[in-house]
């Protein structure tokens, strides 16, 4: 990059890189963005300001990581989530827009000032729990994880956002989990091991144990509905968030463990993404 390249110049360099992927444009805007510690409108308001080259070296750093497919969020080392800006990073899954649907799913089923207490099983950065505990203020959470490190970055979270009714617990889903819920609800792993989008640009860069569910993708959702009858109270709800071809298997895991009110959620893109029922007890 040549020596005090414009904001244009630059944009344009950076999406000729990216050209490959969908979000090229976006990602060269919002890396742009991180290096000038700018919001987008400076962007296009001042497409002519002339950038240092410090900073554009930055800028070229983290355009050659993203052409080998480092999500942007590991790269600027936040993602939104429910309007909530969160810090994730190598030990932390991505949050998607689709996991939305999950928080929404549990929400219509938490009552305005009621103080339920909720678990989230494998909470990652924390989105779904921080999520519920800003909507739902009177309740009490548990979020848990098998990472040290994800917790960490859970925790950091939770504090940024002055959330002080979230419980963190190092635990393989019920493992260290004495108590019963209200409610659980969980974002499990659930892509099969054969699954060729675990290669992909991206997915490849987020850690496996967040992502891989076994041969059919269903390991860890057994697991959890096997064991949430022991944690559930009585007429308690379990969410569950799953792959958009997976909502039958999951449904009849649920009746066979003798759930009633099973129901599935389809996300913003029209497809099945999550399964809930009720436990009877």
């Amino acid at each position: 990059m040549s020596d005090m390249a414009t904001i244009r110049e630059l944009l344009e360099q950076g999406r000729s890189r990216l050209v490959g992927l969908d979000s090229a444009q976006l990602d060269a805007e919002v890396l742009l963005c991180h290096v000038l510690q700018s919001d987008r409108g400076l962007l296009y308001a001042r497409p002519e300001k002339r950038i240092g080259t410090a900073q554009q070296s930055s800028y070229a750093r983290l355009i050659s990581a993203r052409c080998t497919g480092t999500p942007v969020a590991y790269l600027t080392g936040k993602k939104e989530f429910w309007s909530i800006e969160l810090r994730v990073d190598e030990h932390t899954l991505v949050p998607r827009p689709e996991t939305e649907c999950l928080v929404e799913a549990a929400l219509e089923h938490i009552p305005q000032g009621q103080a339920l207490c909720i678990a989230d099983l494998g909470t990652g950065s924390g989105a779904i729990a921080i999520a519920l505990a800003i909507e739902r203020p009177a309740c009490r959470l548990l979020a848990s994880d098998i990472s040290a490190e994800a917790l960490a970055v859970a925790s950091y979270n939770a504090r940024s956002q002055a959330i002080d009714q979230i419980r963190f617990v190092k635990s393989n889903w019920f493992s260290h989990i004495d108590e019963r819920f209200e409610i659980i609800v969980s974002n499990p792993p659930y892509v099969a091991d054969s699954d060729p989008h675990l290669g992909g640009t991206g997915v490849r860069h987020e850690p496996a144990s967040a992502l891989r569910g076994g041969h059919d993708g269903l390991d860890a959702i057994r697991c959890i509905i096997e064991g949430a009858g022991g944690h559930l109270t009585k007429g308690g709800w379990l969410f569950l968030e799953h792959g958009f071809d997976q909502a039958k298997a999951v449904s009849d895991l649920f009746r066979a463990k003798h759930y009633i009110n099973v129901a599935t959620r389809k996300d913003y893109a029209g497809l099945d993404r999550v399964t809930y029922g009720q436990y009877t007890g």
